[in-house]
Order: C-alpha cells, then structure tokens, then sequence
C-alpha cells in the first residue's frame, strides 16, 4: 500500500470526474492505455474493483464510490497545501488550465496568453476551448473565461475588453444576387448559414432594436458547428452568417464580407474570466490575472 502516490489518486478521481478513461486520459496528458494499466494496477494493490468498465461506459462500483469520497478531501488539502507554498514563489511557476469557448480563446491568445509565456517561461498555460458550459471547479479548471452573463454568481470575475456583438455578413458576390435584408423577417427569404449549439440544438438568431426584439430560425444550405468553418462558408458566398463581430471583423474591414442589420445587433454582454475564491491562489494564477487586467483593454480591439 505504501506504493500507491498521488498520480494514482489523482487519476481514480479523474475518471470519476469525466465518466470515461479516454477523457481522464487527455485530462491527465497521458494515453488512455497508461491510464488503464495505471487503475488495473491501482485495483490489485487494493484488492477490489474500483470501477465498472463496458465498451460504452465506466461507472464507479460501490467499494470505488466509497474510495472517492475518503480520498477527495485529503487530495483537496493536498492541493491547498501546495497552492500556499507556490503562493510564496518569487517566480511563478506549474500549470494554468484554462477553460473558455473558441472565439474567446482566439481573442485572448496573443493580447493575454502568450504574452504570459513571453513574461513567465517557466509556467505552463493549458487552454481548452469547448462550446459547452462547464463547472471550472469539478472539471479541474483553474480559470473560466465566458460571456459577463454566464459567469456563476459565486465566482470572482474580471471582464475583459469591451462589449460583444454580434454580426450578420455574407460575401460581395452574395449580395451581387440577392438584396440585403432590412429587417430581420427579411432573412426568411434568404439562403443562411446555420448554427448547431453544442447541445445538439439549432440556434435562432436573436435581435434586438430599441424595445423590439426578434427570434429567426433562418434557412439554408449548411448546417455548422463552428465559427472559422462559418465563416468560410460566408466568404464563399454561400449565404449569409451570423457571428460574433470580433471573428469577421477583418474580413469587414476588408470589404471580404459586407454587414447588414447592424442596428439590430445591439452590445453584449463583455468577456469576463472568472475564478474561484481561494485564499492561496498560486502565484502564476494571481501573475496572470494581474496580467489580464493590465491586458484588458487591448482584448478584443
């Protein structure tokens, strides 16, 4: 028993976390074989089944379910013990995992993210982007960056750059064929580059002028999940997108793509990384949010 370390805790509560090996793998950064060997492992040092495995799930056994609870509140005091020590480093210093959606990612990079790395080299910035909404907490995440009106009430925020918008273009050649919509019902008749949100469902696309607002579900020839592939289609001429302003800014600026109902694309709410209140917080985690404010005008310009 004396053998067993905290990689292998860490990793039993991994899987627990995400509800599959392969996922707890790329969480860890190791190969879902490693992994499994390192639980199968793990299970013969215990003498009992940590987890229910099939070729489509894998649940914690009851013995497992009981491991975890006894073994998470030690592994947390562990971390906190660790998060006071790295609080007092003179050079900051491990790993910062940060979870955010694409668009946010890619207007963070170069203004936030690397110019942390050009500061602090010897910290590591792990940045997932995904479209979903997760618990930052139970998912393992050190920060969480999200539109103002998605950041949990009990989370400590610090928003980044100005207001979003959103944005409706299509290509030069498009509008060479079809007239420009004037108001939003005007979309009804015209070919639309349609959104899928990550929980499967189609995105209306919302509107607002003064007191008026407007919920269309467009029509069109493609269906996609992702901003830069939308994006694609709209200069292709392909019909007409509907963006987050700062993902087609340059191509309006440009003249690539030609915008249209802009006063119905009022502000949004701003970026805001987000964080839990924690009263040892590393200090490359405290470098880097005193970075992020520095940086914060310069987000999305």
């Amino acid at each position: 028993m004396d053998r067993l370390g905290l990689n292998d805790l860490q990793a039993v509560l991994a899987i627990a976390r995400k509800g599959s090996f392969r996922a707890a793998a790329l969480d860890l950064g190791m190969s879902t074989t490693a992994l499994s060997n390192a639980i199968g492992k793990l299970e013969r040092e215990l003498g009992i089944r940590l987890f229910n495995r099939t070729t489509r799930s894998v649940s914690l056994t009851g013995a497992g379910r009981i491991f975890v609870d006894q073994v998470a509140p030690p592994l947390q005091d562990i971390r906190d013990a660790i998060d006071v020590v790295r609080s007092q480093q003179a050079t900051p210093s491990g790993t910062i995992r940060i979870n955010t959606f694409a668009t946010a990612a890619r207007e963070i990079l170069s203004p936030l993210v690397l110019a942390f790395l050009h500061r602090y080299p010897e910290v590591h910035v792990d940045l997932v982007s995904e479209g979903r909404l997760v618990d930052i907490v139970a998912e393992g995440f050190d920060l969480g960056l999200r539109s103002a009106d998605l950041v949990p009430s009990d989370m400590i925020a610090v928003p980044l750059g100005p207001p979003q918008r959103h944005a409706v273009v299509a290509s030069t050649g498009y509008f060479e064929r079809h007239e420009r919509p004037r108001v939003p019902p005007d979309l009804l008749g015209h070919r639309c580059i349609r959104v899928r949100l990550p929980n499967g469902a189609l995105y209306r696309w919302q509107f607002r002028k003064g007191d008026q607002t407007a919920q269309i579900d467009v029509d069109g020839p493609i269906t996609l999940d992702e901003a830069s592939l939308a994006r694609t289609a709209a200069l292709e001429g392909i019909g007409l997108g509907f963006f987050i302003e700062s993902n087609v800014r340059e191509d309006i600026a440009a003249g690539r793509l030609i915008r249209v109902l802009e006063d119905w694309t009022p502000p949004l709410a701003p970026l805001c990384l987000y964080y839990p209140g924690r009263r040892n917080p590393p200090a490359a985690m405290k470098a880097f949010i005193r970075l992020a404010r520095e940086c914060s005008p310069k987000i999305g310009r």
